[in-house]
């Protein structure tokens, strides 16, 4: 289980700290979702995930400005005695005593933003689905070409980080080498990036590591990219009808549950894998807008038979 650190948020998103004294050191948050609990601070705590981030907004206030003292207080404690992670109040809104009182008797750190509840809401879950997404780390070169995220896979030594080197050289940008990790941020999408430990860098057999950030400058490189496409290297066996000629079959490779598009690319001297993995890319992105050259073929040569 990953998990994200709760001073992390704290920088990431500038928040107020209303608590200074408790110390946010080891405090994490495990779960992408957050919760607004109207409904727990009207008094229903059936199925409430208390380990969820709270976000108080302008409804939730305004029910708490509503009531009475006592019934405030006794809201405000219910909600504090599930010991909750934290709790943020968007829209720079006035903190109750009552908040402060059991922030302190119960260890809840509190928060204040000025950001709407809404658009808070909605950056925070997309952080937080990055920052705990499942994660697999391949191995393989991921280069953003024409925008298309392209993972390029294959044995050691048949060419990956070379090609990257001559795609960066023709414009485009290198996201990691050799080792990629990628995230499950959504049932469609991957997101690929680099360990920290070798951003930047890649391995050319003969030379040694460069820093592409150094030797080509920030626009050569990019801290993460979608994987849209994934090109497979494969060394040429002499057995050209094992390899797709039109492209109407498609192949797929799963990785942490979702389907990706591949393309096997026979190797052997003399081929600029770079200027395949450009055409490839470029492919991709034309089916994507609905073109599909191979298709668009075959129905042609049906109707030609047709007629």
């Amino acid at each position: 289980m990953y998990c994200a650190e709760l001073k992390k948020i704290v920088e990431v998103f500038h928040l107020e700290n209303i608590l200074p004294e408790i110390n946010l050191e080891k405090r994490c948050i495990t779960r992408r979702e957050v919760n607004r609990p109207a409904l727990q601070l009207a008094g229903f705590y059936e199925r409430f995930d208390n380990d969820r981030l709270q976000i108080i907004g302008r409804v939730e206030h305004s029910f708490l400005d509503s009531l009475t003292p006592e019934k405030r207080r006794e809201a405000i404690c219910y909600l504090f005695e599930y010991h909750i992670p934290c709790l943020i109040v968007c829209k720079n809104l006035e903190i109750f005593p009552e908040m402060i009182e059991y922030g302190r008797k119960y260890d809840v750190p509190i928060f204040r933003t000025t950001q709407t509840t809404t658009d808070f809401a909605a950056e925070i879950i997309f952080w937080l689905r990055k920052e705990l997404a499942d994660r697999v780390m391949m191995h393989g070169v991921l280069v953003d070409i024409y925008g298309e995220g392209v993972l390029i896979i294959g044995p050691s030594g048949i060419g990956k980080s070379e090609a990257a080197l001559e795609l960066i050289k023709r414009g485009h940008r290198l996201i990691a080498d050799d080792a990629v990790e990628i995230k499950k941020i959504a049932d469609r999408t991957l997101i690929g990036t680099c360990p920290e430990l070798i951003r930047y860098l890649i391995e050319l057999r003969g030379i040694g590591l460069i820093n592409v950030k150094e030797l080509f400058g920030i626009s050569a490189v990019k801290w993460e990219k979608s994987i849209d496409l994934i090109i497979k290297l494969q060394a040429w066996d002499g057995l050209a009808g094992s390899f797709d000629r039109l492209g109407l079959d498609e192949e797929y490779i799963e990785i942490l549950g979702n389907k990706v598009l591949c393309n096997t690319i026979p190797i052997r001297p003399g081929r600029n894998v770079a200027v395949i993995c450009e055409s490839a890319a470029i492919a991709n992105r034309q089916k994507k807008m609905g073109q599909h050259t191979a298709k668009e073929l075959a129905q042609r040569l049906e109707q030609n038979k047709k007629g």
